[in-house]
């Protein structure tokens, strides 16, 4: 089921909605019935992979138990940690990469080990990585381990944003599942702010993205670059406003349980910068990679070549997280290139941290930042690698305007 379906819309939450409505100030009655909600929820389109979700609770529940009863930064407490994440990204591992690098062993020993095209659970990733980052706070002693069961299943299970994210952190939500209102107001911006995001999903990221997809499902040698850039455009206004139009509905659909989740977006293509658009663009997952990536890598603290290494390192495993394909990785790496290069140039231009251009210098960076990424998604939209590069060479070699009608 998806928050945009019709079943959603006209059965699923206008029941569930009033259901809660019922529960008049009864916020562990509500929690109840909401995580029945999203268990059906997540239920509905593949039943088999709720036990997977399950299990993913029960032992994130167990482990933050384990954990927080060691001493702070101990060798026990350490060990559990270890152990939680490698469970983590042992399940996110299998599901999600296990035939892409089964492919890679393949090519480099020539073997044939047959595929085992795995399907992939409904928000794995995003499931994987809350459970992270509650581990990981929770080791750094910003909260107390959650005791109830109950509280750790809905904040790992909650429907609204299980499917599409955000990746809401448990030090955010979970002092709501004990304390929240849902007032008049905060009802009416939630249906307000869910309303907005479905026209973006609807009526404009999928009008725009069908004919992103004509252009995509020509033979390539009809393909002009004029009209390889004319995509690249296209596909990053129906990306923005298909992601930030789910995002909306998240959100909308938080406030109108009494819940507040973060923001996700924040105008991207307005960025001077690719530091910037990072800022901006999918600020849950940015911010999740500095706090639990990048910062644990040494971030900016052990020198300037370390600091790139990391930029790179950091945005190659973000592009993989999108998913398991060459295509990802190489979107990954071209943009971890560029912010080490943007960070190289503030270092010679002796520019601070946060300072932002002004006047025709930041429109200039406007317009760069977003051709930069443009040119990225044409990697990012591409089934295989070999398209991305045909489309490139397009680019840089055919115009061709005898193809546009008169």
């Amino acid at each position: 089921m998806s928050i945009n379906s019709m079943i959603f819309l006209t059965a699923f939450l206008p029941v569930v909605f009033v259901l809660d409505r019922l529960c008049v100030r009864k916020t562990a009655l509500k929690n109840i019935l909401l995580l029945l909600a999203s268990l059906v929820f997540y239920a509905w389109g593949e039943p088999v992979y709720i036990v997977l979700l399950l299990v993913s609770i029960a032992a994130n529940y167990g482990i933050g138990l384990l954990l927080g009863r060691q001493r702070d930064e101990s060798v026990a407490a350490k060990t559990v940690l270890a152990a939680g994440i490698l469970v983590n990204l042992g399940i996110l591992g299998y599901y999600k990469y296990f035939d892409f690098f089964l492919r890679i062993v393949n090519r480099l020993t020539g073997s044939e080990h047959e595929m085992r095209n795995i399907p992939l659970p409904i928000g794995i990733s995003f499931f994987t990585f809350g459970a992270i980052s509650y581990l990981m706070d929770l080791y750094r002693g910003h909260y107390e381990a959650e005791k109830n069961p109950l509280n750790m299943a809905l904040y790992l299970s909650f429907f609204p944003k299980i499917s599409v994210g955000p990746i809401a952190r448990y030090r955010d939500f979970g002092p709501q599942l004990v304390n929240r209102q849902e007032t008049v107001e905060k009802t009416a911006e939630g249906i307000r702010r869910f309303a907005y995001g479905l026209g973006k999903k609807v009526l404009v990221a999928n009008i725009v993205g069908a004919s992103v997809d004509k252009i995509y499902a020509q033979d390539i040698t009809n393909v002009t670059g004029v009209m390889v850039w004319c995509a690249a455009i296209l596909y990053a206004i129906q990306i923005y406003y298909d992601f930030s139009g789910f995002t909306d509905m998240a959100i909308g659909l938080g406030k109108m349980f009494g819940f507040d989740i973060c923001e996700n977006f924040n105008y991207p293509y307005l960025s001077g910068s690719i530091q910037e658009f990072w800022r901006r663009w999918h600020i849950s997952l940015s911010s999740w990679f500095r706090d639990y990536l990048y910062i644990p890598l040494g971030g900016n603290r052990k020198g300037k070549i370390r600091q790139y290494a990391n930029l790179v390192i950091t945005m190659f495993l973000g592009g993989l997280w999108h998913g398991a394909s060459w295509n990802f990785v190489v979107w990954g790496l071209f943009h971890g290139i560029a912010l080490a290069a943007h960070k190289f140039w503030m270092t010679l231009t002796g520019r601070k941290k946060g300072e932002e251009s002004h006047g025709i210098r930041r429109f200039f960076g406007i317009l760069i930042t977003f051709h930069f990424v443009c040119f990225c998604w044409i990697f990012f939209r591409n089934a295989d690698f070999s398209t991305s590069l045909d489309m490139i060479k397009q680019i840089c070699t055919t115009f061709r305007p005898q193809l546009f009608p008169q």
